[in-house]
């Protein structure tokens, strides 16, 4: 009888001791506001992708700022910020405290506009001229300049005329590639015809293109696309074709 009644008497102790432990454990988690988990959401997946989840878990966990089982107060949604652009393939990371005690990181990646192939490296510029990093399982559908390319020249002037022809829907399509000779004069591999376009230097190239433009429209659609193999806008107000 003794026996008995000092068993039920351990037991419950335990069964008290136990709930007393969770209910204080959860306590101190909601009064700590421990992280308990984190969420990645890259914005623009749909577009491109050329990292996952994994890949920004894995660059938070190597630079020691896994908010996981840490105290949300004490967790800095700028150095987690910081540390995901450092990735240059990455625009812009939002982090911030969400419910349920987790941390949500919305990634924007870069979007590129040209793919440069300099005698020193090969690299994107973005939509914000910045310099990009190619993505090793991702290749873009962009206009390639090759050639005597400096990463400033890449940068301002072939970054300016590579926005040109992404808002220009005609030359958009139209140009493939961009060759930069050592005199700084500019060659255009079109997508239609087997000639080479010479702009000349990069200044005024607005005006030249138009002046393209209006030969396709009243010259070539009578001759043939490929009658020429060179026209040189080099001249102001003239259009030179080489057969």
């Amino acid at each position: 009888m003794i026996k008995n009644i000092f068993l039920i008497f351990v037991t419950t102790l335990i069964l008290a001791y136990l709930s007393f432990a969770v209910y204080y454990s959860n306590l101190y988690m909601e009064r700590t506001s421990m992280c308990k988990d984190i969420r990645v959401n890259i914005a623009d997946a749909a577009e491109r992708q050329y990292l996952n989840e994994k890949d920004i878990l894995y660059s938070i966990s190597k630079a020691g700022l896994s908010p996981v089982g840490k105290d949300l107060s004490f967790v800095s949604m700028a150095a987690l910020e910081n540390i995901i652009t450092e990735n240059r393939l990455i625009k812009q990371a939002d982090c911030y405290k969400a419910v349920n005690r987790t941390v949500q990181i919305n990634v924007y990646q870069r979007k590129p506009v040209l793919r440069i192939f300099s005698a020193k490296e090969s690299y994107y510029i973005d939509s914000d001229g910045e310099k990009m990093s190619i993505p090793e399982n991702f290749s873009a559908y962009v206009p390639v300049a090759n050639g005597f390319i400096e990463e400033e020249y890449a940068q301002k002037q072939l970054y300016e005329f590579a926005m040109f022809l992404q808002v220009d829907k005609f030359w958009n399509s139209q140009i493939k590639q961009i060759y930069i000779a050592q005199n700084g004069d500019i060659e255009l591999t079109p997508v239609v015809g087997n000639h080479i376009i010479i702009l000349g230097k990069i200044d005024n190239y607005k005006e030249k293109l138009n002046k393209l433009r209006l030969f396709y429209d009243k010259g070539l659609s009578k001759v043939g696309w490929n009658r020429y193999s060179v026209i040189n806008l080099k001249y102001k107000n003239q259009v030179v074709c080489t057969m």
